[in-house]
């Protein structure tokens, strides 16, 4: 598994104008090449009446799988263009098309590749990206005299305090970097004088905005 990847904030789109072609961008998560190529085809569906559906896209933790398409435009300036923006921001498991409704005036080569990089960047920073990191969970129970200097470290601290249940004891769950579990620990027995009851959950990804 990996410790940390880069992906879209969430499904979406953007568009601009150059020349008075239409340039339309579309991006969404995706985990699998057929899960890609589902996409891609919805889009064709929606903008039919396009000129082109250009298409790229990185699918795996170690970017198995990529492919780029040009739908017609002079080969190599567009897919491979939008393919090197994803690989560029190092984002995981996205595929993008760009629709463009031509609007007469020929950009020649070099206007394609740029046109086709900007509206892939553009539309993902439009969306936005997000940082996912994999973090080990706990479950740190403590008697209710140690909750408040228990909960105000975690809260001071980089560590998520994901949840705090009030029971027999107090319950809190927490996520950690997993390159941070055994400090955690040791930080929760020098704090609560062992005193707290530390038990690790299971592993999952935590994503927020970048």
């Amino acid at each position: 598994m990996l410790h940390q990847y880069y992906t879209i904030k969430e499904t979406g789109s953007y568009e601009f104008t150059i020349q008075k072609s239409r340039f339309i961008g579309h991006v969404q998560r995706v985990n699998s090449e057929s899960e890609a190529q589902h996409f891609i085809q919805n889009i064709k569906k929606q903008h039919h009446a396009a000129t082109h559906n250009c298409s790229a896209y990185v699918i795996g933790d170690n970017d198995d799988a990529q492919k780029a398409n040009d739908d017609g435009e002079p080969s190599g300036t567009a897919g491979i263009p939008m393919l090197e923006v994803l690989k560029k921001l190092a984002l995981k498991n996205t595929v993008v098309v760009a629709t463009r409704y031509f609007g007469g005036i020929k950009l020649g080569a070099g206007g394609l590749i740029r046109a086709y990089s900007s509206i892939t960047s553009e539309t993902i920073q439009h969306i936005g990206m997000v940082q996912g990191d994999l973090m080990q969970g706990f479950s740190i129970s403590v008697s209710y005299p140690l909750l408040g200097k228990t909960e105000n470290y975690l809260r001071q601290s980089a560590y998520i305090l994901h949840d705090i249940q009030y029971l027999e004891y107090v319950n809190m769950i927490v996520y950690a970097p997993v390159q941070q579990s055994e400090t955690l620990q040791e930080e929760m027995v020098n704090l609560t004088n062992n005193q707290a009851t530390v038990q690790i959950l299971d592993k999952k990804y935590i994503e927020k905005p970048i």
